[in-house]
């Protein structure tokens, strides 16, 4: 089966992108498809490259991009709602007149028409939210 993942919790104030991490693991495991996770809301800080957690916690941007490593998985962060919280790769970074982009690698910004096309070739639409 194919799966595409929308994700729009804050990875470290709600549990669904740490549960969506799961799914995506397991699904991938059981030899399911990723076609597409989605970042969106505030989803979009688990693309950021400046989150540093408690060294006892689980790190959640980087499971999502050694994750998408090992499985060559799409990883989109809405750039609307990114560039909104200051999510930004260097282009837009550059673009906006930042020092510079703090966007983690696997992670790409894109718009929603990104979602649309997942949800259209994938044969499930998992949503997690807080």
């Amino acid at each position: 089966m194919i799966f595409s993942l929308l994700i729009t919790g804050a990875p470290y104030s709600s549990q669904s992108v740490a549960t969506a991490y799961q799914f995506a693991r397991e699904a991938l495991q059981q030899g399911h498809t990723i076609h597409r996770v989605f970042f969106y809301a505030d989803a979009v800080h688990t693309g950021s490259a400046l989150a540093t957690p408690p060294q006892d916690e689980m790190h959640i941007p980087d499971e999502w991009q050694q994750l998408a490593s090992d499985n060559q998985l799409d990883l989109v962060v809405c750039i609307a709602a990114a560039v909104r919280r200051g999510v930004l790769d260097d282009g837009e970074a550059k673009r906006h007149e930042k020092n510079g982009g703090n966007l983690k690698d696997n992670y790409h910004l894109s718009g929603l028409g990104q979602l649309v096309e997942a949800a259209m070739v994938s044969d499930r639409m998992m949503t997690f939210a807080p």
